[in-house]
């Protein structure tokens, strides 16, 4: 009996020591599961001449003195300037389709890898990739000369996060955020549900928090199948914006709901950049 009962004992102290040895892990490697900049690679696998697209080189420098790259893609007779903050996987050239898109909607866009990402150098962390998106939006006023009016910003995933967060912090014509979250916390207490992943959270990202304090028009954007964002998380963030708000639902899984939604996706952006940046006549 005194056996079995140390036999008992062991295995539950066994089984303690691997959750906490768990525990432990999740609370330090929490920003290599958020950030995936290798994922699937860092190298640039296209460029938007693949697409038929005029595009320059960008170089930029934040803040900290970090050297970020992206791409700049004109468009005549542009309606606005996008700012397009992807998501945590993989780097600009894996957004053809999307620039495709942006571009025929008449808009000229600047896409940037966040530092760590495809040319970008640094490291991720949340204030760091808050830096990057303010690198950015200066570049778009002091460098392009766009006028805040005329910036919209675009956020998928993780980037819809930091463009919540930029838009609660500049000025812009509207917000698009697609399949968003409404914070790390949040997101992981659904993943990780049989761990205390809202106190074990170090990074934040409250997209909610953001979004609230967010004045100009807000479209958000997301589908019930997401598999990885939960399809509550999108109609939050709806109704936690302040006003001016339009809500776009989509078909399919996280990654290709923008794609399988087909025309009803590009009809839903259309609508909402006639409302906020009409078009230009044309002569």
């Amino acid at each position: 009996m005194v056996d079995r009962l140390h036999r008992v004992l062991h295995g539950l102290l066994l089984i303690a020591g691997g959750y906490a040895v768990v525990v432990l892990a999740m609370y330090l490697g929490q920003s290599s599961l958020l950030y995936l900049p290798g994922v699937p690679t860092r190298e640039l696998v296209a460029s938007p001449r693949a697409i038929g697209l005029g595009y320059e080189d960008v170089e930029l420098h934040t803040a900290d003195g970090v050297r970020l790259h992206g791409w700049y893609l004109p468009a005549a007779d542009a309606r606005g300037t996008l700012l397009f903050l992807h998501g945590n996987a993989g780097n600009v050239s894996h957004r053809l389709d999307t620039l495709r898109v942006f571009h025929d909607l008449g808009l000229a866009v600047l896409i940037i890898d966040y530092r760590g990402y495809g040319r970008s150098e640094g490291k991720p962390s949340e204030q760091g990739l808050q830096r990057d998106v303010l690198a950015a939006w200066d570049h778009l006023v002091e460098v392009r000369g766009e006028t805040p009016a005329r910036i919209v910003v675009f956020g998928r995933s993780l980037g819809a996060s930091l463009a919540a967060w930029l838009a609660a912090h500049r000025p812009v014509a509207g917000l698009i955020l697609e399949s968003a979250f409404i914070s790390v916390p949040e997101l992981a207490a659904e993943l990780y549900w049989w761990l205390p992943a809202r106190r074990l959270a170090r990074l934040r990202h409250d997209t909610l928090d953001a979004v609230a304090r967010v004045q100009a028009p807000v479209l958000v954007a997301h589908s019930p199948d997401d598999e990885i964002i939960p399809y509550r998380h999108g109609r939050t963030l709806y109704e936690a914006a302040p006003s001016a708000k339009q809500f776009l639902q989509l078909r399919g899984d996280h990654n290709s709901g923008f794609l399988l939604s087909g025309t009803d996706y590009v009809h839903g952006l259309a609508a909402f950049l006639d409302r906020i940046l009409p078009r230009p006549p044309r002569h």
